[in-house]
């Protein structure tokens, strides 16, 4: 037998007793949606910046590039993550 049925209550988060919990939803991907545009963009820039000031001789802008490049990844991994630690989040919670 599993613990909540010896214990005869089930507790898990209810996201319908908060007002505007969907429009909450809404606005959190939406900006997911552009923190990951806005990383992508951002490594397009500093690998071009990169690229030129490489080929230039310009070992300064290159290096600046290079760190906006693993910013960038960096940036798109975490918010990119953000999204799944949150759901194991809840899922785990689900099941406690």
């Amino acid at each position: 037998m599993s613990a909540t049925l010896l214990i005869g209550m089930d507790a898990s988060p209810d996201f319908g007793a908060v007002g505007g919990a969907g429009d909450l939803r809404a606005i959190v991907g939406a900006l997911l949606t552009y923190g990951l545009i806005i990383a992508v963009l951002m490594l397009v820039i500093s690998a071009t910046t990169w690229a030129i000031a490489s080929s230039s001789g310009s070992w300064h802008a290159a290096q600046k590039a290079k760190l906006g490049c693993f910013v960038a990844i960096g940036g798109a991994a975490l918010s990119g993550a953000a999204l799944a630690w949150a759901n194991w989040l809840l899922d785990i919670g689900a099941h406690l």
